[in-house]
């Protein structure tokens, strides 16, 4: 295998990443070109619309809604960072209310169809009987993805771009909000979110995984330099990819629950095998 051109990358800064974005771990046959970007969350509309990265950090949702509207990206079986995200949906502590009251409720997220908040709406379904549909959701920006239609009880406002202050002022009852403010007035709305999220992941043998890496399409086809790329993650830190398959399992279907994919997937419609 010779040296080629240098791949463009988009790869944020992560405990399993470092040592790859710091040349630690490096290949003669296969050289990374690091993108100037420093979160890289900034950029996913570039990697799914305009496919300026061959491998770039995604959010999981992100590529799954892209793959199943045709955008030509493959996924490495390599895990980023998953999350609890029942964590990050929180109220006002002076109104505390349990996820069983969200129904007919205001909540407040940046966009409807970030990974984050489409793991809490899959878990709040699943392990609280919420029905989503009775949610009114308040969001400032749109997706990621080209072509996704938020539902019927979703309102965009740009003016409201501060999930916080939403919330303090009321103009939301919850917010889905990352980081969650250090402040005593806000308080989780599932109060048992660690033990909500441990039990769907017994149950499910599934984790909410949140970020992942992808590759665009024609590249993904030289498995000689895929198998020099899936070295190179394994050897920067933990590919975290123990129960990826069910992983992605639960996340299609949760997509799917949510009318979030235009057609369905499988599994070897996403990954590339390593």
């Amino acid at each position: 295998m010779t040296a080629s051109a240098a791949w463009r990358t988009l790869l944020g800064d992560h405990p399993s990443t470092r040592a790859l974005r710091q040349g630690r771990v490096s290949s003669p046959a296969l050289r990374l070109e690091f993108a100037d970007v420093a979160v890289p969350n900034k950029a996913f509309k570039r990697v799914v619309r305009d496919l300026e990265f061959d491998v770039a950090e995604l959010a999981l949702m992100t590529f799954l809604m892209a793959r199943s509207r045709g955008v030509p990206l493959r996924m490495l079986p390599i895990v980023l960072f998953s999350r609890n995200p029942l964590r990050y949906l929180v109220c006002r502590a002076a109104d505390r209310f349990g996820p069983d009251a969200l129904a007919g409720r205001t909540v407040g997220v940046r966009a409807y169809t970030t990974t984050t908040a489409v793991w809490a709406r899959a878990l709040l379904a699943d392990r609280c009987g919420l029905d989503l549909d009775r949610v009114r959701w308040l969001t400032y920006e749109e997706g990621h993805v080209a072509g996704v239609e938020d539902p019927p009880n979703v309102r965009r406002d740009a003016a409201h771009g501060d999930l916080a202050a939403m919330l303090l002022d009321g103009t939301a009852d919850a917010v889905i909000v990352d980081p969650v403010p250090d402040d005593p007035a806000v308080a989780r709305v599932v109060a048992d979110a660690d033990g909500v999220w441990d039990d769907w992941k017994r149950a499910t043998g599934a984790d909410t995984v949140n970020h992942v890496v992808v590759v665009r399409e024609p590249l993904a086809a030289d498995t000689g330099r895929m198998a020099e790329l899936l070295r190179l993650f394994r050897e920067s830190g933990d590919a975290g990819a123990g129960r990826l398959r069910r992983s992605l399992e639960a996340a299609i279907a949760a997509a799917g629950a949510q009318r979030l994919l235009a057609r369905p997937l499988a599994l070897d419609d996403l990954l590339i095998q390593g």
